[in-house]
């Protein structure tokens, strides 16, 4: 073999060099890893406050306090929610915004432990890990800011604190008032049982509640006087489901009695039901709340009641998927690595599935999903859904609860508790700040995330339910 022959089989098995680490992104996780016991404060007192919509008071200020320790200006009580603020850091563009939740479901109080077991004297719990969802978004913009703060980018990161996702209220109305008007690109997680770029479609959901206004009367002595909204509201649930049996298959109807009366010998006055009303597709909600509302107008007919309002408190539209931030923040996630479990929280796990009565594969998930080649249907909604369809969005989802677990189910709020939780949090948090320091980096994913939202936005026409100048609701229950 001659010398040039030998030399280009020694370059051939020589490994490639190894990737010059990015500074910017050096300074970002240095400062996650520093601050994890901070990230996880956070979540333990945020999980433990349990606060519903529009009630995070506490849980709101956790956040506001951390980000206004570490250089962020806070812009609080926006779009008329105490609980809403727009906190920022730098100056310029591009404008790179994180999504935070951290509100609590009611009826899903939990101990930190692998058995149904309520917290006394708390009803609500987070169901759907909102704790460490709003945990790590947090410690992502802060993490973003050391970049920012050492000259290694340039431009402006904003943590979005969004009350009330629970009932599409907080985005929506932030939203409505132009909070997002000038961010360039919107990122967002969600806690789950696996690890993936969230490339998907969600639900549209229309939240509508239906009152109706009767007379009272005793119900035994002069029953002929009275005239019952609790009927009113039993018949226009009974139309609604002789109603589902006329819809598109992709359709979910679901309602709550907010107030049925009083007491059964008085022919209740008044009444109210609380529906969610979902579809695929906005347009489909749009038809389908039209039919609903003559259900409900013919129910006040047949009870000789007054439908005294209708009032849509949210309107979520479905989440716009967006190619090149899904791919981004995929390439991110396979860099940071899905959260590793010990042996206690596998077992941990395992002890949670017990009650689902199923075999399920896994205790917890460790490896990363592959991207979609094409997005896929949700069947959950999202005001994060509104914010799509006037920004672009990427969204990621980490492991952060037992394999196969119900989202609202108590094992999620059991493990969000935990180190289970915590080990997510913090992949999601790095996952967050690993892609939006790329988009700083680089102009170019921008406009290719922008492009990508205009292929699928621009045939779409934007119609909201709710109506003209409404402003948000100050409670939602």
């Amino acid at each position: 073999m001659n010398l040039i022959a030998t030399f280009l089989l020694l370059a051939a098995a020589a490994p490639a060099p190894a990737a010059k680490p990015d500074p910017a992104k050096q300074a970002a996780m240095a400062w996650i890893d520093k601050n994890s016991d901070a990230l996880k404060r956070v979540n333990k007192a945020v999980w433990g406050y349990a606060e519903v919509g529009l009630a995070e008071t506490r849980s709101a200020k956790e956040h506001v306090d951390l980000l206004r320790a570490n250089g962020f200006s806070i812009e609080a009580g926006v779009a008329g929610m105490p609980t809403a603020f727009v906190a920022s850091y730098g100056s310029g563009r591009p404008v790179i915004g994180i999504l935070a939740e951290y509100d609590a479901l009611p009826g899903t109080s939990q101990e930190p432990v692998p058995t149904r077991s309520e917290r006394p004297g708390i009803d609500a719990g987070h169901g759907c890990g909102h704790s460490i969802f709003g945990a790590a978004s947090n410690g992502a913009a802060i993490a973003v800011k050391q970049a920012i703060e050492a000259g290694l980018i340039k431009g402006t990161i904003r943590l979005y604190g969004t009350p009330a996702e629970e009932t599409g209220i907080g985005k929506t109305y932030m939203l409505r008032e132009g909070i997002f008007k000038d961010a360039d690109v919107i990122l967002s997680w969600h806690a789950a049982d696996r690890t993936g770029s969230a490339y998907d479609f969600t639900k549209a959901n229309v939240s509508v509640k239906f009152r109706f206004k009767g007379v009272a009367a005793h119900a035994s002595a002069s029953p002929y006087d009275g005239k019952s909204a609790l009927d009113a509201v039993e018949l226009l649930n009974v139309g609604a489901n002789y109603m589902r049996e006329h819809v598109k298959e992709d359709t979910r109807i679901h309602y709550v009695i907010t107030n049925g009366g009083g007491q059964p010998n008085v022919v209740p006055p008044v009444a109210e039901v609380w529906y969610y009303l979902r579809a695929n597709k906005h347009a489909d909600v749009e038809s389908y709340y039209e039919w609903l509302k003559q259900i409900a107008q013919g129910a006040a007919l047949m009870t000789r009641t007054t439908l005294e309002e209708i009032r849509v408190d949210a309107d979520m539209h479905e989440v716009l998927p967006n190619r090149a931030l899904s791919e981004l923040i995929q390439k991110n996630l396979e860099w940071v690595g899905a959260p590793k479990f010990s042996d206690d929280e596998k077992a941990f796990a395992r002890k949670t599935q017990e009650p689902l009565g199923r075999k399920i594969e896994l205790a917890l998930s460790e490896t990363v999903e592959p991207l979609l080649a094409e997005p896929a249907q949700g069947v959950a909604s999202t005001d994060v859904g509104d914010i799509s369809w006037f920004v672009p969005v990427g969204q990621l989802t980490v492991a952060s609860f037992t394999f196969g677990a119900p989202f609202h189910g108590w094992q999620v709020v059991a493990c969000t508790g935990t180190t289970i939780g915590e080990k997510g949090m913090l992949v999601a948090a790095k996952a967050l700040a690993g892609s939006a320091v790329e988009l700083y980096k680089d102009p170019t994913l921008i406009a290719r995330a922008r492009s990508d939202f205009k292929k699928i936005r621009d045939p779409l026409t934007w119609v909201t339910l709710i109506p003209e100048g409404q402003k948000a609701p100050k409670t939602i229950r």
